[in-house]
């Protein structure tokens, strides 16, 4: 008879348990897998198994991020891939989905293989890669695997991967049940607004030139086209009142929307303070727009998080704007943002949990994650909810070396990464040597 394989056991934990409520207990994960969860679990081995003590720690699934740029290949002085999920693991992040502008593009089934090798090499966490569309490869996007769904950027880009027009767009949405994520932005009419206000070289300006009716104009032609064809959308990173208010009238059961920690949590007083720091695409909106995407999210018409981690260095930032690129650092931040906004009282643990895992696990076809249950992958976080401690720059895995919310005090820090039932964080230290795994997708049926 073979011996047992080792196991992992995380005892005394304030565990979130499938139903919302939190047990206190113990939790025995063998092979990549939840084994037990159980109030008390008998003693381990402690010849061949692996103990940690979580008194005082409270037990999440990992964070799934659904929408980051880690900038391989092509862009590495920004990021790349294994630093990129250094600050994931440094995160709670125990997957990511990464998206398709990178140099080259990934537009086809050889790109997106070459970013799958590159993760399997240099990834501590999970990784799946979007493939993205352009006006002409739409048998690449009916064909590469394994791959979340089709990434469109409508607006804010430029090259190949903008698809600004109607007609490419319908022709994208008319074939296939694969889903289609969409920045959505209205690209001619910030190109008229840009010229109108040329010269301006105030940051804050960027919120007027890629205003709310931009991503408006953009949402409701994605959300026409979905209905018309009963096609899989996800709206990537909400940012406006006014979408939010469109998707609470007119939201099929087919479409999903994220919204980014930025778009909660800041707005467009940030210039003041953090100059092109906090300069995004889409930008950054007013108090308004805040308390409406955060009803929103509460009430369900947005579905989950997400950070759009987009880092850019402090050198190309500092270039005066227009000629500083959009796009801030997240996956660090993001869980303890949101957990220091539920022990305000704004949300709960529980709704963080789903907002940042289960939900988006459902939503992408992830069958074994985003719970902490008997059959589903070890991926958990154990948090501090007791201790704050603030932002600092020196203390970042990222490799662009700053973020948005430098200086601000937070709770709930990862203690503890688990990917796959290897540890990958703790207590300060990464386990650099440790690879996550690439994810897969159940489609549409």
């Amino acid at each position: 008879m073979a011996d047992p394989l080792p196991c992992l056991y995380i005892r005394n934990a304030r565990i979130l348990m499938p139903d919302g409520q939190f047990i206190v207990g113990d939790v025995q994960v063998r092979d990549h897998l939840i084994a037990q969860v159980a109030p008390k679990l008998p003693p381990a081995d402690p010849l061949a198994d692996k103990e940690i003590d979580a008194r005082g720690l409270t037990l999440l699934p990992g964070v799934i991020d659904p929408q980051v740029h880690f900038r391989e290949p092509g862009l590495e002085h920004k990021e790349d891939l294994f630093t990129a999920s250094c600050a994931c693991a440094k995160g709670g992040v125990t997957s990511f989905l990464e998206m398709p502008n990178t140099s080259p593009l990934t537009t086809v089934q050889d790109a997106l293989n070459d970013k799958l090798r590159r993760a399997s090499e240099k990834c501590l966490v999970n990784y799946g890669f979007f493939i993205g569309a352009t006006a002409e490869n739409l048998p690449d996007l009916l064909e590469a695997n394994p791959t979340p769904g089709i990434k469109i950027f409508m607006g804010s880009m430029h090259g190949a991967l903008l698809v600004d027009q109607e007609a490419a767009l319908e022709r994208i949405f008319a074939k296939g049940r694969r889903l289609i994520a969409v920045h959505a932005e209205d690209q001619e009419r910030i190109r008229q607004r840009r010229e109108q206000f040329a010269g301006i070289t105030d940051p804050a300006i960027h919120s007027q030139i890629q205003d709310n009716q931009a991503a408006l104009n953009a949402t409701q032609l994605a959300l026409r086209l979905s209905k018309k064809y009963q096609r899989r959308l996800h709206i990537l990173h909400l940012s406006t009142a006014e979408e939010a208010e469109l998707l609470r009238q007119d939201k099929p059961d087919w479409v999903t929307a994220e919204v980014t920690p930025q778009h909660l949590l800041l707005n467009t007083e940030a210039y003041k303070t953090i100059g092109t720091l906090a300069q995004m695409n889409p930008p950054l909106r007013l108090p308004h727009d805040n308390e409406v995407l955060w009803q929103a999210l509460l009430d369900g018409v947005i579905d989950f998080i997400a950070t759009d981690h987009a880092p850019h260095t402090l050198e190309e930032k500092a270039k005066g704007y227009p000629n500083t690129p959009s796009g801030m650092p997240g996956v660090e931040t993001s869980l303890p943002l949101m957990l220091t906004q539920a022990m305000k009282g704004r949300c709960t643990v529980a709704q963080v949990a789903n907002w940042m895992s289960t939900a988006v696990a459902k939503a992408y076809g992830m069958t074994n994650k985003g719970l902490i249950a008997p059959g589903y992958d070890a991926d958990l976080v154990l948090v501090d909810l007791e201790t704050y401690r603030p932002v600092k720059r020196e203390e970042l895995q990222t490799k662009c070396g700053w973020s948005p919310f430098e200086g601000w005090n937070l709770t709930g820090s990862p203690v503890v990464t688990i990917v796959g039932g290897q540890v990958v964080y703790e207590y300060g230290k990464l386990h650099t040597n440790l690879r996550g795994r690439a994810l897969t997708f159940e489609e549409p049926k």
